[in-house]
């Protein structure tokens, strides 16, 4: 789940003591030249749950409250990454002297937090770590000890930022310690903008919070950007599935997030690419027709992959629920079973029976098979 910069900075960074700069946000026209008349020579931002809004026009200058409202114009209306800007941040125009960047982010190889810092700010880190890798200090946190102000010191170094090292020292601790507090997933400010006379302001941000932590973080989830959908992903919505439309081209039905995840890894392994994410446990029963018509919708699949592994619930409750819908939608696509655990040995006779497919032994057989169906 995504905030918007402003709801990000206003929520967040402000709050956690982070500096940010004076701004307001603005729904029309009227608005914005209201607000440049406030504060002054501004920055007027288009308010998307997406990076890269500079290169696509979203982001502009505004030296009196006309430019305010001709800039708002333009860029109010405006679609950048799929979503409609429907607000836009104006804010003062910050006299900046250096460029830095900073992020706290969950590292999937060591399973901890990990402190980011650069001074190649304000440019796509991506493109700093592929070019410059070196510019990139990490920092992999312990939590058991956390992150502090003599941590901070040493992932900075000798970066020379003179007067500024203790403040931005300062920031990093803060944002470690805000990106723990509100159950982040990734927690970035690209620039933290060294200003003239040593002050150190955040001029962006960028957090995502853990969905698994929605209940934890209500006041959060109030601010946060809707998530966009496909047409798919709303089909499964409505009907209570977490359905997740990807550009693969192998379907995925598997019972649980955890098989489903781990099936889709198997499909990278072997070269192919997964079409989706749908997570179906024990009531794959009731909802398997509106599942295999999910999966079977979207125009990139060419083969299906369907895993089960039961242990309370019963493989062949589930393949039942599975060859019903087979027999109803008549789908041409060539499908892989692979079935294991509780009542395995009746679910494979009944695929095998009912639909003329012999399930194989291993997962990764089935995978390989239908990675190769759909070259």
């Amino acid at each position: 789940m995504n905030l918007e910069e402003y709801a990000a900075k206003q929520n967040v960074l402000a709050p956690a003591g982070v500096p940010i700069p004076n701004g307001t946000v603005c729904r029309s026209a009227e608005e914005a030249s209201v607000a440049v008349a406030k504060i002054g020579p501004s920055v007027i931002k288009a308010q998307v749950p997406i990076g890269k809004r500079g290169k696509s026009g979203g982001i502009k200058m505004a030296d009196t409250p006309a430019d305010g409202a001709a800039i708002a114009s333009e860029i109010l209306g405006m679609t950048i990454g799929g979503s409609r800007v429907e607000r836009v941040l104006v804010e003062e125009r910050c006299a900046i002297e250096r460029e830095l960047y900073a992020a706290v982010l969950v590292d999937v190889t060591s399973r901890s937090p990990l402190v980011l810092f650069s001074t190649e700010g304000g440019m796509d880190i991506e493109e700093v770590a592929d070019k410059k890798p070196d510019a990139i200090r990490r920092h992999v946190v312990d939590v058991a000890r956390g992150f502090g102000v003599s941590d901070a010191a040493v992932l900075l170094g000798d970066l020379d930022l003179g007067p500024a090292a203790d403040a931005v020292a300062d920031v990093l601790v803060k944002l470690y310690r805000v990106f723990c507090e509100k159950d982040a997933e990734l927690l970035e400010v690209n620039p933290l903008a060294l200003l003239r006379g040593g002050k150190v302001v955040a001029l962006d941000c960028k957090f995502v919070l853990d969905d698994a932590s929605t209940a934890r973080q209500p006041e959060l989830v109030k601010v946060a950007s809707a998530p966009k959908m496909t047409s798919l992903e709303e089909r499964g919505a409505a009907h209570g599935l977490r359905f997740i439309q990807l550009d693969g081209n192998v379907g995925v039905l598997a019972n649980g997030a955890g098989l489903t995840m781990t099936t889709m890894d198997v499909i990278d392994h072997f070269g192919g690419r997964p079409a989706n994410f749908l997570e179906i446990g024990g009531e794959a029963y009731t909802k398997a027709e509106v599942a295999l018509d999910l999966v079977l919708s979207n125009p990139g699949v060419k083969s299906l992959v369907v895993n089960f592994c039961g242990a309370f619930a019963r493989t062949d409750v589930m393949a039942d629920g599975v060859v019903r819908a087979w027999e109803t939608l008549k789908p041409k696509v060539p499908a892989f079973f692979t079935i294991h655990g509780t009542g395995a040995d009746e679910a494979v006779k009944l695929v095998r029976e009912r639909l003329g497919i012999e399930p194989y032994d291993l997962m990764e057989d089935a995978v390989k098979a239908a990675v190769e169906a759909a070259q």
